[in-house]
């Protein structure tokens, strides 16, 4: 158990750093966090709690870069992402962990999927507009709150599709998932299914980290990273399937 500790708090600082340059942390915490005994419920509530300072530190280091989208203000996406952030985790805590753990692959598979259609595939990503841009935003907040995984890789997908370039795609992906994930933190927090103690664990790791993630995002090779994420989500998906025993 002890090492299995250790291993979370390393996986942590990974994440922390991923999420500050594409998104995907989640992707690392999740399986780790279910190798600590914890549900797949129990296991997405506390990793988003254990994240969350580390996101926090992450989007205030590229606050400058912030801006709005497709004609709508950053002011009015944040407090889009406020709302679904809420609303998703009220979703989460109701959801029977059986139908939960159910859920898992699929959430990991549609998270990667459209990850990389927006990393890879652009041209067949289509533009949107204001309405657009709020509506996605809506569902990605609502998703972000439900689950967490891959809500980095959405809100890329859809940041650039509205017509962000990637450096302004980051700072304001980073923000939003501070918005959409401080309203699930604030509901989570009173929620049974929080292990303190490895969520502890993940703040130490990811705090530092974040920070540093979110000073290299101009520095990194972001294709290469983003290649580098769709392969980690496509094993998480593959292992995820594999647990919940679709493949005999």
């Amino acid at each position: 158990m002890t090492m299995t500790l250790v291993i979370l708090f390393i996986i942590s600082a990974w994440a922390g750093v991923q999420n500050a340059l594409a998104g995907g942390g989640t992707f690392l915490t999740l399986p780790c966090l279910i190798l600590t005994g914890l549900n797949a419920q129990a296991a997405n509530i506390t990793s988003t709690v254990g994240l969350f300072p580390a996101q926090l530190v992450t989007g205030l280091t590229g606050r400058q870069n912030v801006s709005g989208a497709a004609g709508l203000s950053f002011r009015t996406l944040m407090i889009i992402s406020l709302v679904g952030g809420a609303a998703g985790a009220v979703l989460m805590l109701v959801t029977p962990s059986r139908i939960f753990e159910g859920l898992v692959p699929w959430l990991v598979l549609f998270a990667t999927v459209m990850f990389g259609v927006g990393s890879y595939l652009p041209k067949y990503m289509p533009r949107i507009g204001p309405l657009g841009a709020g509506i996605s935003q809506t569902f990605i907040a609502i998703y972000g709150g439900y689950f967490g995984g891959g809500i980095g890789f959405l809100m890329m997908a859809a940041l650039g599709a509205a017509g962000l370039a990637v450096r302004e795609s980051v700072a304001n992906k980073n923000m939003l998932a501070v918005a959409m994930n401080a309203s699930a933190v604030a509901i989570f927090l009173f929620s049974p299914q929080l292990h303190w103690y490895q969520a502890g664990i993940m703040i130490l790791g990811s705090v530092g980290a974040g920070y540093a993630g979110g000073l290299m995002v101009n520095r990194v090779n972001q294709k290469a990273l983003r290649l580098f994420v769709v392969l980690i989500g496509a094993a998480l998906t593959v292992g995820l399937f594999w647990r919940a025993g679709y493949f005999g």
